[in-house]
């Protein structure tokens, strides 16, 4: 595992806050220069730990529904098709391989529950498909932003 130090650990939480933040104002945070902050987020994007700095969206703002996970259950000799059919559908946002009785998980997001009931029905004809569990969100309690701290090196 990755461990960051001090400064490293705080350019990656603010920019995990305001990824529009620039290298001038992380800079007045940590009390470094916009040179070496630069430097630090290029050394950071060259170690693998940002990958990207993206947008937001509230999806809701949008007119989506909360999001809805599903647990698709698939033969495993047809889970590689499941997973590339999964990929080409237009409401399904994230697609996760996991370990259980339950080997794919995804997160989509649809204008409302009518369309998340008909989405859902066609998951389930998609060959390779053995069954399907639908989890509907009513409301976000959290979503955090913060890094774990156990990703802050102990030892300066």
């Amino acid at each position: 595992m990755e461990v960051l130090d001090k400064i490293d650990h705080k350019i990656t939480s603010i920019l995990l806050e305001d990824g529009r933040a620039s290298f001038s104002t992380i800079a007045g945070e940590v009390k470094l220069t916009d040179v070496a902050i630069k430097k630090r987020v290029e050394r950071l994007r060259r170690r693998g730990i940002i990958n990207s700095i993206t947008a937001d969206i509230n999806l809701k703002a949008l007119g989506y529904e909360n999001p809805i996970f599903v647990q698709i259950r698939s033969e495993l000799a047809k889970n590689k098709d499941v997973i590339k059919k999964l990929k080409e559908l237009d409401y399904v946002l994230e697609i996760y391989q996991v370990l259980g009785e339950y080997n794919i998980f995804a997160r989509l997001v649809v204008p409302d529950l009518d369309s998340a009931e008909k989405f859902v029905e066609k998951l389930g004809t998609l060959d390779g498909v053995l069954d399907i569990k639908t989890l509907v969100v009513m409301s976000e309690v959290k979503k955090s932003k913060a890094l774990p701290s156990f990703s802050l090196q102990n030892k300066l």
